[in-house]
């Protein structure tokens, strides 16, 4: 996920390159899109972790346990 985080900063830097030296807008949106499809993977990455973590390491605790698959659940929603 570090590796994709880099990627994707990088990506914003050649963004604010082409917007600085004025590059054509519809060139910036695709690479904003990009950029965007990248975060949402990560994000899809991350919310898998947290449901897989759910699922490996069950809480004793049944009322603990549905608040973690429900905090998984609710960054589904977000997303």
């Amino acid at each position: 996920m570090l590796n994709r985080l880099k990627r994707a900063e990088g990506q914003l830097r050649g963004i604010q390159k082409m917007v600085d030296e004025e590059h054509d807008c519809i060139d910036i949106v695709t690479q904003l899109s990009a950029v965007r499809s990248s975060i949402n993977r990560l994000m899809g990455l991350a919310i898998a972790q947290k449901v897989k973590d759910c699922i490996d390491n069950p809480s004793s605790d049944p009322e603990e346990q549905e608040r973690r698959i429900q905090e998984a659940i609710d960054l589904v929603v977000k997303k």
